[in-house]
């Protein structure tokens, strides 16, 4: 277990609009997983980002702190972000269910989140999307796809790297973090889809009219 940081910001920090809905959130008991759940994690960042990323739910260090991404996947994500030029702060990273999901709700291990936890958790989001007003979305896995378009989105492997639009907003669907893990994660390059989410990245900064500086990979 990850030790427990210094409390980074948060939304409610910066725009009082997003202060509301955190408020909302960490009172929610539209599903289940209030009764699971430490914290909830309504997400944080930059209130007016270029770039919005969006993952499946969190995960035990998330729950434990109340942040979004901040595991051994979140520490991936991190050095994505940094690669592409920004620090964490000037992005803004959330998840389509803001409790964490485990299995028979046992608070043990990880699962993804139901297509109910996901309807009634959707709503945070789409206030929250419509504030923040990214320049561009990057869905962090098939569930995130699924949370924005529904549940007929499937095929993680075949939607990553096509552009999809989400409320006039471009939406490049990408692998997880954790999955990246899996496959070997971000050392030796020699992770194909690794490299395969970095493209993906690349194609998000050019939509903003950005590169990635000079001689550096996640």
């Amino acid at each position: 277990m990850a030790p427990l940081a210094p409390r980074a910001p948060q939304p409610d920090d910066a725009d009082p609009e997003l202060a509301a809905i955190a408020k909302e959130i960490s009172g929610c008991e539209k599903c289940g997983l209030c009764r699971t759940r430490t914290r909830t994690v309504p997400g944080q960042g930059n209130p007016r980002p270029e770039i919005m990323f969006i993952g499946e739910g969190p995960g035990t260090d998330e729950d434990r702190q109340g942040l979004a991404f901040i595991g051994r996947a979140g520490q991936l994500l991190t050095r994505m972000i940094a690669a592409m030029g920004f620090p964490r702060e000037q992005v803004f990273i959330g998840n389509i269910v803001k409790c964490r999901p485990t299995i028979d709700n046992a608070g043990q291990k990880d699962r993804p989140p139901t297509p109910e936890e996901m309807t009634a958790c959707i709503p945070y989001l789409h206030r929250q999307i419509a504030i923040l007003k990214p320049k561009v979305i990057i869905a962090l896995g098939a569930t995130a796809v699924k949370g924005l378009f529904g549940e007929s989105m499937t095929g993680i492997t075949k939607l990553r790297g096509t552009w999809l639009s989400f409320d006039g907003i471009d939406v490049m669907p990408t692998f997880h973090p954790s999955y990246l893990l899996r496959q070997g994660g971000d050392s030796g390059g020699t992770n194909k889809a690794y490299w395969d989410v970095w493209g993906d990245c690349v194609a998000a900064l050019k939509k903003i009219g950005r590169e990635p500086p000079a001689r550096k990979k996640i």
